[in-house]
């Protein structure tokens, strides 16, 4: 299935921006959420075709909201990215345990986001 929706989960708009103005300029139809409330909402309105999730974020993190994405049969199917500054190896193979499809660090490598879009395709 083709990745032309992409729902962005992170609670720094700069952040935010960046990726949505990156995924735009490369073909993607993007919307955001600035926190897991958020998140869940967005999900309800309009299935996207790709989570980009960060961690750390007030209230529920992006390790929660990915374990509780992945287990909902209404969305597990949705691949989820997770996007952060937490580079630690025990932190990817925890993220990858909650239901992540894969794992990329901040700052994000342009064509190493792009790859791994595709390569989900």
């Amino acid at each position: 299935m083709p990745i032309r929706k992409i729902l962005v989960v992170d609670d720094s708009k700069t952040e935010l921006l960046f990726l949505s103005d990156l995924l735009q300029k490369n073909g993607f139809a993007v919307k955001t959420a600035e926190n897991a409330e958020d998140a869940m909402r967005r999900l309800e309105e309009e299935q996207p075709d790709l989570i980009l999730m960060d961690v750390v974020m007030p209230g529920q993190n992006g390790f929660q909201l990915t374990r509780a994405i992945a287990r909902d049969p209404q969305y597990a199917a949705i691949p989820i990215i997770l996007c952060t500054s937490k580079n630690q190896e025990t932190d990817r193979v925890w993220g990858m345990r909650q239901g992540a499809r894969d794992y990329i660090v901040k700052p994000v490598n342009t064509a190493e986001l792009m790859s791994k879009i595709s390569a989900l395709a």
